[in-house]
């Protein structure tokens, strides 16, 4: 795919949507943090349910270190994965606040140190806490990122760094968020929906689906 396409591509979805951002709800960077770690493995909508409850309960190092690991898991039990997700939730809150002043780290290197926290969450939170122009490869940038031919490649991390390569860079920030709302909404694994799609007549997938 040639730069000009791709630099029409992600004007269209600027244009369709100027603000993304993702669909896990947090009102503070360690919310945020947080839900990304319970993400794994889970749907936004699930972590969602749980954080409701959660948050105004405990949304701070502090808090919830102080509910434990039994205390946090009563409120995270409908996640799948919960009980490690609590052990390393608990462990991450505690490192906060013994090295960072209970505030979340702004570099990759010490985010990654923390329990449960590997280099797409770490991504995410960089991408949308801090405005970085960081990819986190999910399932969906991975598939749309192949499939439409933006930027190919045979793991999420040559696919990061294809997409850190060949996005324009006014559209770097948001990139991350229109990738994973195309793939979760449009561009989906079975059946994308191409005949509904802002960008079908640009992508380079060969079996397109104009019937709907």
């Amino acid at each position: 795919m040639n730069k000009d396409k791709r630099y029409e591509i992600f004007k269209r979805l600027r244009a369709a949507n100027p603000n993304p951002t993702t669909e896990l709800e947090y009102n503070s960077d360690f919310e945020l943090l947080i839900a990304v770690m319970l993400s794994a493995q889970a749907t936004d909508v699930s972590v969602n349910k749980a954080t409701r409850r959660l948050y105004p309960v405990a949304n701070t190092p502090e808090t919830i270190l102080a509910l434990g690991v039994d205390g946090l898991s009563d409120y995270i039990k409908t996640i799948g994965l919960y009980n490690s997700k609590a052990k390393n939730v608990v462990a991450t809150c505690r490192i906060l606040l013994e090295q960072h002043q209970g505030q979340v780290p702004r570099t990759r290197e010490d985010l990654q140190a923390l329990p449960g926290v590997g280099r797409k969450t770490a991504n995410v939170v960089l991408n949308t806490a801090f405005g970085e122009p960081a990819m986190a490869v999910d399932t969906h940038i991975f598939r749309v990122s192949n499939r439409t031919g933006i930027a190919p490649g045979k793991t999420p991390l040559a696919v990061e760094k294809a997409l850190l390569k060949h996005v324009p860079k006014e559209f770097l920030v948001d990139a991350h968020h229109w990738l994973i709302l195309h793939g979760r909404y449009t561009c989906i694994a079975r059946k994308p929906r191409c005949g509904s799609c802002i960008i079908s007549d640009l992508c380079d997938y060969k079996d397109k689906q104009i019937d709907e």
